[in-house]
C-alpha cells in the first residue's frame, strides 16, 4: 500500500479503538491483525469483537416470523446489522444523481448494557453517506462513528428510526413502509421522501439469506425494491430538486465469511418492466464462488422466487483500477437469468464510485441496458467488497 494509503489506514483504525475506548468496554475486545489479502496491497483491519465473544449472539439457524414495524428496528441479540438507502436521482433537468445512505450496528456484546451509566453502551453505530453527480464525473462520501449513548446514535422499531448524529432515517407510517433520510456533511445533503410500492420482500427462505454451508452461517435478509423518491439533494453547495427511485436494505446476523472468501459482489437492479432483481455473490480467494450465493426476483406485482446460484450467469466485462486503495474493480457487468428471460449489460455511471472509508469498498448507481439490443431498460446499484483488501474480520 502507497504510504499515504498506510497512513489513512492507521488513522482509521485509531478513530475506531478511541470509539470503542469511549464506549467503556476496554481494550481486551480490540484485536488488530492482518486478515487474508485480497491484493498485494490488502491493509489490516480492526476486529471489534473477539471470536470467543462471538459465540454469545444469537445465529440465523432458521426461517422466523416478522412483525412491522417492530422488525425494522434493531436486533440486539445478534452482532450486525444494517440499513442500507440507495437510489438513482433526477433533476426536471435531466441531471442524474446517485445516493448511499447506510447505518451499521456493531454489538460488542448481546442486548443492552446493564450498567447505569449514561456514558455506557454496548454498540457502536457508524454511518456512510455519499453523492455522485453522474454527469459531472463527481463522487462525494463521508463516514461517522458513535455510540448508543447520550443520545449520539441508535435505532428503534416502533415508530421505527435510526440515527447517527444529524444523520437520520424516520419513518412517516405507522408501518415504516414511508420514510424521510436527512443526512449532511460539509457541502453535501439529502432530504428526501421515499414511499414503498410494493410489498417488503423477504429473501431466501422466507427471510433467511444463507451465506456459507456452517450452522447459523446466515442473515435475516428483508427489502422494499422499488421506493419512489422525492426531495431535495445538495452537493457543491448547490440545490436540486429531485425525484426517481431507491432500493431498502435491512439485514442482521452473527454471521462470518466462510474461511476461504475475501468479498463479494451484490447487485440491486430495477427494470423499466416492474420487476426487481437483487444478486449476490460470494467470492473466495481461489476465486471461486460460494454455493450459497443467490438471488431474488421480484416480479411487476410483487410476487418473488428464489433465484439459485446455477439459475445466474455474471461476467465482468471491464475493471477499473483505484487510484487511491489500487483495488481493481469489475465495473461493467453481463447479468444472464434464462429461466427469467434476463440478458443484461450492468454498466456504471461513473467509474470513481469507491467508498475510501474505514473499509475500502466500491458501492455506485448503474444503468441498465438490453444486451441484445442495448436499450436502456433499467437502473440500479452495485456493492463490489474485497477487491482493496479482504473483507474477512469485518462482517
Amino acid at each position: 500500500m502507497p504510504a499515504h494509503g498506510m497512513r489513512v489506514a492507521r488513522v482509521r483504525r485509531l478513530r475506531m479503538a478511541v470509539l470503542v475506548g469511549l464506549a467503556g468496554i476496554g481494550l481486551a475486545f480490540l484485536a488488530v491483525q492482518r486478515r487474508p489479502p485480497a491484493t498485494d496491497t490488502a491493509a489490516s483491519t480492526l476486529q471489534l469483537v473477539e471470536p470467543e465473544q462471538a459465540l454469545a449472539f444469537t445465529r440465523a439457524l432458521e426461517p422466523r416470523e416478522f412483525s412491522f414495524p417492530l422488525d425494522h428496528g434493531p436486533h440486539l441479540g445478534y452482532q450486525t446489522e444494517w440499513w442500507y438507502y440507495t437510489g438513482n436521482l433526477d433533476t426536471e433537468a435531466g441531471e442524474h444523481y446517485g445516493f448511499q445512505l447506510t447505518f451499521f450496528r456493531r454489538g460488542l456484546s448481546p442486548g443492552k448494557s446493564a450498567r447505569t451509566s449514561d456514558l455506557a453502551t454496548d454498540q457502536i453505530y457508524f454511518a456512510h453517506f455519499a453523492i455522485s453527480n453522474t454527469d459531472a464525473g463527481k463522487h462525494v462520501f463521508a463516514e461517522r462513528f458513535s455510540r448508543d449513548a447520550l443520545g449520539l446514535a441508535g435505532a428503534s422499531g416502533d415508530p421505527y428510526t435510526v440515527w447517527l448524529e444529524t444523520w437520520r432515517i424516520d419513518s412517516l407510517d405507522p408501518q415504516g413502509e414511508s420514510v424521510r433520510l436527512r443526512a449532511d456533511q460539509a457541502d453535501m445533503a439529502i432530504d428526501l421522501t421515499l414511499r414503498a410500492v410494493k410489498p417488503i420482500v423477504m429473501h431466501g427462505d422466507r427471510g433467511l439469506s444463507r451465506k456459507g454451508g456452517s450452522p447459523g452461517n446466515a442473515s435475516y435478509y428483508l427489502s422494499y425494491t422499488r421506493m419512489e423518491t422525492q426531495g431535495r439533494l445538495v452537493l457543491g453547495g448547490q440545490e436540486s430538486v429531485v425525484r426517481g427511485l431507491s432500493w431498502f436494505d435491512h439485514e442482521w446476523s452473527t454471521s462470518a465469511l466462510p474461511s476461504m472468501a475475501v468479498g463479494w459482489d451484490w447487485f440491486s437492479l430495477q427494470l423499466d418492466d416492474g420487476r426487481e432483481v437483487m444478486l449476490f455473490q460470494i467470492r473466495n480467494a481461489d476465486g471461486s464462488v460460494e454455493p450459497s450465493s443467490a438471488g431474488t426476483l421480484v416480479e411487476a406485482d410483487g410476487h418473488t422466487r428464489l433465484l439459485a446460484r446455477e439459475e445466474v450467469a455474471l461476467e465482468p466485462l471491464d475493471t477499473w483500477r483505484s487510484p487511491e486503495s489500487q483495488g481493481e474493480y469489475p465495473t461493467t457487468w453481463r447479468v444472464s437469468v434464462p429461466s427469467a428471460g434476463i440478458d443484461l449489460t450492468v454498466e456504471p455511471w461513473l467509474d470513481d464510485q469507491e467508498m475510501r472509508v474505514s473499509f475500502p469498498y466500491w458501492e455506485g448507481a448503474v444503468r441498465i441496458t438490453e444486451t441484445r439490443t442495448g436499450r436502456v431498460i433499467g437502473q440500479g446499484f452495485v456493492e463490489l467488497t474485497g477487491y482493496a483488501e479482504s473483507m474477512q474480520g469485518v462482517f
